[in-house]
């Protein structure tokens, strides 16, 4: 046992031999002055140690015949075994104190070599089964697997310049890269240059070799978390160079971004051991048929599946598509819209949805269409969209060929939530007093209307008609249902601008309102249009205000082949009617009317019938559902 006595030369003689005569002589320990010093505990213990010795020495005889038991076994349990094997195996030398039962010399490699050996320390002997052999095994394969992660996060802190948390929190995520480094640390030690060395020095080797810092260093300057730093690294199974190979062709077919390290992730296990020609191959087959090479980048980051897909694979997914009529131009634009429809659904479920679709009635053909048009329908769940939306459409009295409607006009409401989106909608309308059937029809003439927001486009719509546009609580119904486009149209740019330009005609707030009700169509017309119809109407014609609140459809007709030519015949015949019985008629009723008109003049005029000619024959209703309106 090593003694560190912090004594000088000459007094450590005096204050041994003092301590002796203190032992032997305990009638000269008044006369003796003994100081403490340092390491007076473990010295005192020697010195007893060696009394004992004395005393207890045996003749040479009797210590011949004498044959000394084997030493004990000695119990450990779990703990005890555990710090015995992380001290057998730690990377730094563990600091040692006078005293200490394990002391490191100068002359030791490590501390290992002054550790009595483990084997016959934690009792372990050939009868032993091999369970406490297993169990040894593994424990010292855990520490060490954290002897390797404390060299990879000193790398990473010492050479790469990473804050000791980013270090760790790299390290921690690296479990299968730390195996491989333990693995190809143990197989140099088969080198004759690395027999010799120490595990350590093995394992600062491999990860030098590998360029590891520099990668990390690397991937962390694109923009990779230590998350998907820590994945990648772990796919590609000790090929570290693999990884920067394949950034770099990402690169070239314009994936950018954090949608590298998503390609990385969802490409599957063997994306590395893929080689560029395979890769190459698929571009250019998807570049083929429509796909374009600026759009590449965006389709693979999106869908990095496909680059996990065999080149047969590929051609016959895009084939899949193909044959249901679409032209490579329908194709690539389906895929550049939703990139996952070519990679992320398997056959079974491509199919099972198009046929759900026909249902519908629709034909192959118009299925493709539709896709090319919406291809987000092919991420919608039959069970969990498609089919509540169709009770809930045949609740409020949808038709098949409504929903098929719906469905080819507004494909996209297939694919929103029904509970969060339709039914608050619905339940607005319900509570404007709009019957279910009237609801049904007004989405299947405008089904947009599920689109807009409540709160944001709907509610605002309906304030502003019945505070600014005049149209009192009982017709709002009856506007909406009329006209459920008014429900889309912005405020600002739209239906102020016309309520105040009707205001500007002279016309009341209140009158406006019974306008609105008798044709809401009238908030929707550009202003543009209508000053010319008004300025003919007052000028040329020359008729009334009057006329107009009377008839607010008069505004939906077109100057130029519907107001101005019958203007024209009635002026030319020198006859007189109402705006609604000279616009609102076909043709050949409107020539019937002239004729009649015409006859009646002329016989009033010959004095052959003295009846009142008045309009009363044209009071009856009249169906303005077939007349012609100015689109």
């Amino acid at each position: 046992m090593l003694l560190h006595c912090n004594v000088t030369y000459t007094s450590s003689f005096s204050f041994i031999s003092s301590s002796v005569r203190r032992q032997d002589h305990p009638e000269d320990s008044q006369d003796t002055v003994i100081r403490r010093r340092h390491n007076a505990r473990s010295l005192s213990l020697y010195i007893r140690h060696n009394r004992d010795l004395k005393l207890n020495k045996n003749p040479t005889e009797s210590q011949e015949s004498f044959v000394p038991p084997p030493p004990p076994r000695r119990d450990l349990d779990g703990d005890d075994r555990s710090k015995l094997l992380e001290l057998s195996l730690v990377t730094r030398r563990t600091p040692q104190f006078p005293g200490s039962i394990y002391a490191q010399s100068a002359s030791d490699a490590d501390v290992a070599s002054s550790l009595p050996s483990l084997r016959k320390f934690l009792g372990f002997d050939g009868d032993d089964d091999g369970e406490s052999e297993r169990e040894m095994i593994v424990k010292a394969l855990e520490i060490r697997r954290k002897v390797t992660k404390e060299i990879i996060k000193e790398s990473l802190v010492r050479k790469g310049r990473f804050g000791i948390t980013y270090a760790t929190n790299v390290t921690d995520r690296l479990g299968d890269f730390v195996d491989h480094v333990m693995i190809q640390a143990a197989a140099l030690k088969r080198l004759p240059e690395f027999s010799e060395s120490r595990f350590n020095l093995r394992a600062r080797t491999v990860i030098e070799d590998s360029n590891f810092v520099p990668l990390v260093r690397w991937l962390k300057h694109h923009e990779f978390s230590y998350n998907r730093i820590a994945k990648i690294i772990c796919m590609s199974k000790g090929n570290l160079d693999s990884i920067r190979i394949m950034i770099e062709w990402l690169k070239t077919i314009h994936v950018k971004g954090e949608f590298i390290g998503v390609a990385f992730l969802r490409s599957g296990d063997n994306i590395l051991q893929r080689s560029r020609e395979e890769l190459d191959e698929i571009v250019e087959y998807l570049e083929s048929n429509g796909v374009r090479r600026d759009w590449m980048g965006y389709v693979v980051g999106r869908c990095p599946e496909l680059l996990s897909f065999s080149m047969e694979e590929v051609k016959s997914r895009v084939d899949f598509f193909l044959k249901m009529g679409m032209n490579q131009n329908d194709f690539g634009t389906m895929v550049y819209d939703y990139p996952k429809i070519i990679g992320y659904f398997s056959f079974e479920e491509m199919e099972k949805k198009i046929n759900y679709l026909k249902e519908f009635g629709l034909s192959t053909e118009e299925v493709g269409r539709l896709l090319a048009f919406k291809p987000h329908l092919m991420g919608c769940s039959i069970e969990e969209r498609w089919k509540p939306l169709v009770k809930y459409f045949y609740y409020l009295g949808i038709p098949k060929e409504g929903m098929k409607r719906i469905l080819v006009v507004k494909p996209i409401l297939y694919c929103i939530d029904l509970e969060k989106t339709i039914a608050p909608k619905v339940r607005f309308l319900q509570e404007m007093g709009i019957p279910n059937e009237a609801i049904g029809n007004m989405l299947v003439k405008f089904p947009s209307l599920l689109t807009n927001s409540l709160y944001k486009k709907i509610r605002p719509v309906v304030i502003f008609l019945l505070s600014r546009a005049g149209v009192t609580q009982k017709d709002i119904g009856k506007v909406i249902a009329m006209d459920p486009a008014l429900l889309g149209c912005s405020i600002g740019t739209k239906l102020e601008p016309n309520m105040r330009y009707y205001i500007s005609l002279g016309i009341r707030f209140h009158q406006l309102g019974k306008m609105i009700a008798d044709f809401p169509m009238l908030l929707r017309y550009n202003v543009d249009n209508l000053r010319p119809k008004y300025r003919y109407l007052r000028r040329t014609m020359i008729r009334p205000l009057q006329d107009l609140i009377e008839f607010p459809r008069f505004f939906s007709y077109s100057l130029e082949r519907r107001i101005i030519p019958r203007h024209t015949i009635m002026v030319e015949n020198r006859v007189n009617f109402k705006l609604r019985y000279m616009l609102a008629c076909t043709d050949e009723e409107f020539e019937r009317r002239v004729r009649d008109k015409v006859e009646r003049r002329e016989r009033f005029e010959a004095g052959l019938d003295s009846e009142d000619l008045d309009e009363n024959i044209f009071d009856k209703e009249i169906d303005f559902s077939d007349s012609p309106e100015e689109e």
